[in-house]
């Protein structure tokens, strides 16, 4: 890609961090033996997910200019890859229901496919990605750290770093270096 990508949609993906790390906290807090609630966290997911992303007019209001349309390319591309991750990572312990596992893995794939959001975004994307890598590693490490707590810090850098984008981030462009 040797196109100058400009970053204007910081502000909507700041919200959308803030509502999916305070989701993901109610669904910790009504997990039960699913240690993360799966009905809570997917009815939350989707009434942020159209009520941020689908909704025209907030979207225009957050904007600060526009978009590629090879930016929403990578959008869909990295929904998509997002799905494919998840399928592959938390997917195969879904027969057994071992929910801690298939929490991790569903981290995990979140974690991989933010590297695909530095086109959309920039590079607080890198960032989040790896943090929540790190945080995602650990609980696959440490098995005596209850996945909640896993899960709680997972939300609380989600909510950091929408705070930081929603707030603090300005538009910024990332221009390729085109010489060889």
């Amino acid at each position: 890609m040797k196109e100058t990508l400009e970053f204007n949609h910081k502000k909507q993906c700041g919200l959308w961090l803030i509502l999916i790390g305070i989701v993901l906290i109610i669904a910790v807090i009504c997990g039960g033996k699913f240690f993360v609630n799966p009905f809570v966290f997917l009815i939350g997911y989707y009434i942020c997910f159209f009520g941020v992303n689908v909704n025209k007019k907030l979207r225009d209001k957050l904007s600060q200019g526009d978009i590629s349309k090879k930016q929403i390319k990578v959008i869909y591309f990295s929904i998509t890859a997002l799905f494919i991750l998840m399928f592959c990572i938390a997917g195969p312990f879904i027969p057994g229901w071992h929910w801690r596992q298939i929490w991790l893995g569903v981290l995990m794939a979140t974690s991989i496919h933010f590297f695909l959001w530095f086109f959309v975004h920039g590079w607080s994307m890198v960032v989040l990605g790896i943090v929540c890598i790190v945080i995602a590693t650990t609980g696959y490490m440490f098995q005596s750290i209850p996945v909640s707590i896993i899960c709680i810090a997972d939300a609380v850098t989600k909510l950091i770093c929408g705070a930081y984008l929603l707030f603090i981030a300005k538009p910024s462009k990332f221009i390729p270096n085109t010489t060889k």
